[in-house]
């Protein structure tokens, strides 16, 4: 498979609408019942995969939160030739809801984004059978993701598997004094499993 059919793949994998209803259900304490959209867009030139994500708790569909954008790339590194780079909306609010309504992605351009420089997950394709992978994406070493928004510094730390019908996510939000994560994956994956494919 060359590295330009794994990205491809990868984007296949990553692009859907997304939920974690199973899990919800079997373990409600710890695990809100999210919907998640990975909506392709139009940014960067040819030799990338851009996606717009962004979720909601089921019961506030109409509330979503989390706008972001993944850039999928080439990476540099022989052991993991794929990497996801991070984007955050200038004004999320303007793209608010855009998971269930593409149209609002129409007006998203490049500058209206902002890059996110430690926010960057190098990936890795593991072939679990012929032609089906499992993409597995971890933060390159001595690298944070930390971030401003609306005054306040932001540290995630980021991590994802992927295939072609589930999708964890490890995103753990992390406070900046203690080092402790505060939401997200604490007790292990977000496990979602692929409703739709985009």
């Amino acid at each position: 498979m060359s590295l330009s059919s794994q990205l491809t793949v990868l984007g296949q994998y990553l692009a859907g609408e997304f939920d974690n209803q199973e899990q919800a259900l079997n373990d409600p304490v710890w695990y809100v019942h999210l919907r998640l959209w990975q909506r392709p867009v139009n940014l960067f030139a040819e030799d990338s995969i851009t996606l717009f994500a962004e979720q909601a708790n089921i019961i506030s569909l109409d509330n979503p939160y989390r706008q972001r954008i993944l850039r999928l790339q080439l990476g540099r590194e022989v052991d993991a030739p794929l990497q996801v780079q991070f984007y955050m909306p200038k004004d999320p609010n303007s793209l608010k809801g855009a998971g269930r309504n593409p149209d609002l992605l129409d007006s998203l351009t490049l500058d209206r984004i902002d890059l996110l420089p430690g926010c960057v997950l190098t990936v890795t394709p593991e072939a679990i059978a012929p032609n089906s992978y499992r993409f597995v994406a971890t933060p390159p070493p001595n690298t944070s993701c930390r971030f401003t928004y609306l005054d306040n510094t932001i540290q995630v730390a980021l991590g994802f598997a992927a295939s072609a019908t589930e999708f964890l996510s490890y995103d753990k939000g992390i406070d900046t004094t203690t080092g402790k994560a505060t939401w997200g994956a604490i007790f292990g994956p977000y496990r979602y499993n692929k409703r739709q494919q985009y």
